[in-house]
C-alpha cells in the first residue's frame, strides 16, 4: 500500500483511493456487521451500510440515534438521547445542518469532503467568476463549496424538500447575497432547455442516482441515462470551462465505464485530463469504508 503525503492511497485492486481527512465535526468509531457508529458533532448515531460485511467490537454507550431497517423495506430512528431536529457541524470555514431523514440520511455525504476541497481549489485558482451546474444538487454541500468561492451557482433538484435544505445551509453560511439560483426540475429536461435557451457554464457537478423519478415523475435509470445527459452537458459548456465532476454510488459501474463517458463526450470537444478515485473514510479502527467513485474532466 502506497500512502502520499495528502492521504492518497491504493486499494488492493491497484485503484487510486482518496480519504477524508480534516473533517472535525465527523468520524467514523467502528463498523460491523452492516452498521457503523459515527460521531456527528457531539452525537452518536448507528447506521446501516451494506458494505460492512465484516465483524468487530462496537462500544454503544455514548450511543443517541440508531436507524433500523424494515424486513419488508424503509426504515425508522429510533432515538435513545434528546437529538435535536436539526444541528450544525462545521468543514473548515463552512457550515451545514445536520437532519435525520427518512432511509438513514443525514443531509450530509461526509466523503464528498475530498470534492469539496476540489471545487474550492478549482475555482478559486481562475481568479474570475466562475459559473456553475450542480444537477442532482441534494441539500446543496456542493453549491456552498462554489458559493463559498464566489462562484454563480445554478442548483438544481428534483426534490423541493431537499433545495429547501439547500437553502437553509445557504442561509446557514450567511451566504444570501451570493449568487443561486434554485431550480425543482428533472435534471434532464432542465438541460436540455438551458441548451436550446443557449446559456452556459464554466464547471459542471453531478451526483446521480442509481435510480430516480423526477418531478413530472420522469423515471431516471443510470446505466440508460448518464451517457445521454453527459451528452448534453458538453454542450452547454463555455469555451473555457474548467471541471465537469460525476460522482456515483452505483455498485457495479466501474469508473472505467465513467471516464469513457467523459472521454467521448467531453474529452473530444475540449484538451484535458480525465481522473478517477474511489472515496474512502478511515475510521478510529483504521479499516476504511469505500464511499462510492469519482470521475472528472479538467482543464490542463
Amino acid at each position: 500500500m502506497s500512502i502520499f503525503i495528502f492521504i492518497l492511497c491504493y486499494n488492493v485492486s491497484g485503484d487510486v483511493m482518496e480519504l477524508v481527512k480534516n473533517f472535525k465535526d465527523y468520524e467514523i468509531i467502528s463498523m460491523s456487521k452492516g452498521e457503523k457508529l459515527e460521531r456527528w458533532g457531539k452525537y452518536f448515531f448507528l447506521r446501516p451500510d451494506p458494505e460492512i460485511i465484516w465483524e468487530e467490537e462496537m462500544n454503544l454507550s455514548k450511543l443517541d440515534a440508531h436507524y433500523h431497517r424494515n424486513k419488508s423495506g424503509g426504515g425508522y430512528w429510533e432515538y435513545l438521547n434528546n437529538v435535536p431536529e436539526n444541528f450544525t457541524i462545521n468543514y473548515k470555514d463552512l457550515k451545514f445542518n445536520v437532519k435525520l431523514m427518512g432511509f438513514k440520511h443525514t443531509g450530509i455525504f461526509p466523503e464528498q469532503s475530498i470534492n469539496w476541497d476540489y471545487i474550492r481549489e478549482k475555482i478559486k485558482k481562475e481568479q474570475r467568476t466562475i459559473k456553475v451546474l450542480n444537477l442532482f444538487g441534494y441539500t446543496g454541500c456542493a453549491s456552498i463549496a462554489c458559493l463559498s468561492e464566489n462562484a454563480e451557482v445554478v442548483h438544481v433538484d428534483a426534490s423541493k424538500g431537499t433545495i429547501d435544505l439547500c437553502k437553509e445551509n445557504v442561509r446557514l453560511n450567511h451566504f444570501e447575497d451570493r449568487k443561486i439560483r434554485y431550480i425543482v426540475d428533472d435534471c434532464v429536461k432542465f438541460v436540455e432547455r438551458e441548451l436550446r435557451r443557449g446559456n452556459k457554464y464554466d464547471a459542471i457537478i453531478m451526483d446521480p442516482p442509481s435510480f430516480g423519478r423526477g418531478s413530472n415523475k420522469e423515471v431516471w435509470d443510470i446505466n440508460k441515462d448518464l451517457f445521454n445527459l453527459v451528452s448534453l452537458c458538453s454542450k452547454i459548456l463555455s469555451d473555457d470551462p474548467i471541471f465537469f465532476l460525476i460522482n456515483t454510488y452505483t455498485t457495479g459501474l466501474s469508473k472505467t465505464v465513467i471516464e469513457n463517458v467523459l472521454a467521448l463526450t467531453v474529452g473530444k470537444k475540449y484538451q484535458g485530463k480525465i481522473t478517477s478515485y474511489e472515496l474512502g473514510i478511515k475510521g478510529r479502527d483504521n479499516l476504511i469504508l469505500p464511499c462510492g467513485e469519482t470521475c472528472r474532466w479538467e482543464k490542463i
